[in-house]
């Protein structure tokens, strides 16, 4: 049977305000008296009730955390993040995947409202009015990673995607290539929109025209990355570099170029996006865009623990800095 407060009270001779005082860490008891609380509580293996304690407080100490691929290594990096900031500051997570299906994302909202968190941080791919709408009516508060709200007006943590992009074709450029493809995610997303508007300004500011033939559509897999370089490797005019808009996609590019008996980056070079651990396992290993994955979990589940808390926050959208990683798979200069 569950021992329950009035046990721990029987026990050790107090009453049960005593033992609840004890348990929620109130100073105001003895120093005696709360060793002998805890002693029956060791000895009669007593665990506080969550779900009363947070019925009285109307707090339950828990965050929810939607991730839209729990398998995946970056949003693996960014749950972990979050994960040890939640622990820091003494919340669970309830974590569940959405597999980006927007359908999902709203249920999965609803439902981790009716299990009355406290707040809740989102990852996912595009914020529509509909996800907005339930942001806006949600109870709690509510923190994006790596997500953005096109309205600004939901909390987010995120770095410059366009710049970084930016960087990312610039410095392919900069090696005289003169046909740079796009390997992008297949999500009409925001974050997709300015990876995107990077590799076009990146291309216009070195005069050279954007060719739709060479932007490709990919699903952020390794497999639509090999798909994805078998369409270019088609071209009457081949591309000589290829920017991608995630790590295992360009492992895919990486892999489809040396099917093809190409060398990479003597043949054609590679850029990828994110950084992963994955960067490091190919070989050649992969110039990337650093992006700190951990840190926006982290960042992100700190902010949401200032909105629960009421403390003041300064800035409600953040962005983190990100930064360019030269490997073996682009050319120095």
């Amino acid at each position: 049977m569950n021992v329950t407060i009035y046990d721990v009270a029987r026990e050790a001779n107090v009453s049960m305000a005593t033992v609840s005082r004890v348990v929620n860490g109130n100073p105001n008891v003895k120093p005696a008296t709360r060793k002998k609380v805890n002693d029956a509580i060791e000895r009669l293996g007593y665990r506080p009730n969550a779900v009363a304690r947070g019925l009285a407080s109307k707090k339950t100490t828990t965050v929810g955390v939607i991730i839209p691929d729990i398998s995946s290594i970056f949003f693996a990096e960014l749950a972990r993040g979050i994960e040890d900031i939640a622990t820091m500051y003494n919340y669970n997570i309830i974590l569940s995947n959405s597999d980006q299906n927007k359908d999902k994302e709203l249920h999965l909202i609803n439902a981790m409202l009716g299990k009355q968190v406290d707040g809740l941080v989102f990852m996912g791919g595009k914020i529509t009015d509909d996800h907005v709408r339930e942001f806006k009516n949600a109870s709690v508060p509510i923190a994006l990673a790596a997500t953005v709200d096109e309205t600004g007006e939901t909390p987010a943590v995120n770095i410059n995607y366009e710049q970084a992009a930016y960087e990312a074709v610039e410095l392919l450029l900069s090696h005289n290539n003169e046909r740079v493809a796009y390997v992008s995610g297949a999500e009409n997303t925001e974050i997709n929109n300015q990876k995107l508007e990077g590799y076009k300004r990146a291309l216009s500011d070195h005069n050279q025209n954007v060719s739709e033939e060479l932007i490709i559509t990919g699903d952020y897999s390794y497999d639509s990355g090999i798909e994805a370089f078998e369409q270019l490797w088609e071209l009457p005019e081949k591309p000589s570099a290829v920017f991608v808009a995630a790590d295992e996609m360009a492992l895919g590019v990486i892999h489809g170029a040396q099917d093809q008996g190409l060398k990479v980056p003597e043949d054609i070079e590679v850029f990828g996006f994110d950084n992963t651990r994955l960067a490091t396992m190919v070989r050649p290993t992969l110039s990337t865009v650093v992006q700190p994955m951990y840190d926006i979990g982290a960042v992100a589940m700190r902010l949401l623990t200032k909105f629960m808390n009421k403390e003041e926050v300064e800035e409600q959208n953040v962005t983190l800095p990100h930064r360019i990683i030269e490997r073996n798979s682009t050319q120095s200069k």
